[in-house]
């Protein structure tokens, strides 16, 4: 089971849950991970030495709004997306198919590629397998996703099968692009590794037949796409614990988009190594906050005076300084440093939930750590 990129340590006897060990040029990234998300070369309002106080291994770019601004040409030329952001560890960045699916009415989907208007300007736009490909080795990504299109929810099971075919015949044309242009001048990526991305909306024959097609193909791990897009929670549950069992057991699981801390543990126990979601700093900026008993808004007038930290359990710098009340201060007053605060305490859940997930995993002791995890969280 063992391989250059990707290797699992440990298996949960009870459940799909495992502990693993992803080797890039640039990080070791231990297994299960939650990999924040930095849209336009930023993770939003924090710095990358906080990113790197709290040993995130591996962030995303986003290729859509890279591509759009300040362009990956520019990028490139001034060494990639590592060095333009002074960030040493591992990038993975997304294809841009979301992004180009959540445009609607502005983009037109053909069998080339996606003709869209920038969200910026209006300009007249084009994205394919090819030309994703190019963008995301001239960034210098470590992890390359395959430009996909992500089915939107509800889909009948025709469009679904319509959309999850378009996929696979872009998965062919990102691999042989993807090839082509690794290891060559055009690209600033140092070994970089492709994943492909199953689709087929809530259809678990559709899975399948994704699947089967990705593996045909051929990757270094494998992302399921199209959940977290409006569907039931039950029915993103059903279809992980159907689908990613059933990806090649020494390839990483990637799901996309999602979550909760919640729907971390859900998943890990369903087989998923990997998760990104904007739910940690985009709640921040909100003022809400992830905390070992649930979530809670620190701007509630309730907080006016509560010396607390924002989390009891919590030991991460944020929790380790400021009160509720301060932070709480804070947003009533519109400073930026409260964004901050709680984004930074927010990620710093995050991880330490995988670090504590992984280390459960490690002592057999997952099923018992799920158990009181979830009724903790449910008991506010």
């Amino acid at each position: 089971m063992n391989n250059q990129f990707f290797n699992i340590e440990h298996k949960d006897p009870a459940t799909q849950a495992r502990a693993g060990r992803i080797r890039t040029a640039h990080s070791e990234i231990e297994t299960p991970v939650f990999m924040p998300v930095g849209t336009a070369g930023t993770v939003k309002a924090i710095t990358q030495e906080m990113l790197e106080r709290l040993d995130a291994r591996i962030i995303l770019g986003n290729t859509y709004h890279l591509f759009l601004r300040p362009g990956h040409e520019t990028v490139f030329d001034l060494g990639g997306l590592r060095k333009f952001i002074s960030w040493d560890r591992a990038i993975l960045t997304d294809s841009g198919g979301f992004q180009v699916f959540s445009l609607g009415e502005l983009r037109k989907i053909k069998e080339e590629g996606v003709e869209f208007r920038s969200h910026l300007d209006g300009s007249k736009r084009f994205l394919s397998p090819e030309v994703s490909m190019r963008v995301q080795h001239a960034l210098g990504s470590d992890i390359v996703m395959c430009f996909d299109e992500c089915t939107p929810f509800p889909a009948t099971r025709e469009q679904a099968l319509d959309s999850l075919e378009l996929t696979a015949r872009w998965s062919r044309r990102s691999r042989s692009e993807f090839d082509l242009l690794k290891d060559t001048p055009e690209s600033t990526a140092v070994s970089p590794a492709l994943f492909g991305i199953n689709q087929g909306s809530v259809y678990e024959d559709l899975r399948g037949r994704s699947l089967e097609q990705l593996v045909e193909i051929g990757f270094e791990g494998y992302a399921i796409g199209g959940l977290s897009v409006g569907e039931e929670k039950r029915r993103m549950y059903d279809v992980t614990e159907f689908i990613a069992p059933q990806m090649p057991a020494d390839k990483p699981r990637y799901l996309m988009g999602v979550g909760t801390p919640e729907d971390l543990i859900e998943c890990v126990a369903r087989g998923v190594d990997m998760f990104d979601c904007v739910m940690p700093t985009r709640n921040a900026r909100n003022g809400q906050v992830f905390t070992s008993r649930g979530k809670m808004n620190v701007r509630n007038a309730k907080f006016v005076r509560d010396e607390r930290p924002l989390d009891e359990e919590c030991e991460c710098a944020v929790c380790r300084r400021y009160s509720r009340a301060y932070v709480r201060h804070l947003y009533n007053c519109g400073e930026m440093l409260a964004s901050t605060l709680c984004s930074y305490h927010n990620l710093a859940f995050y991880l330490d939930t995988m670090r504590r997930v992984r280390q459960a995993i490690v002592l057999g002791e997952f099923a018992q750590f799920r158990a009181c995890y979830l009724d903790r969280m449910r008991a506010g």
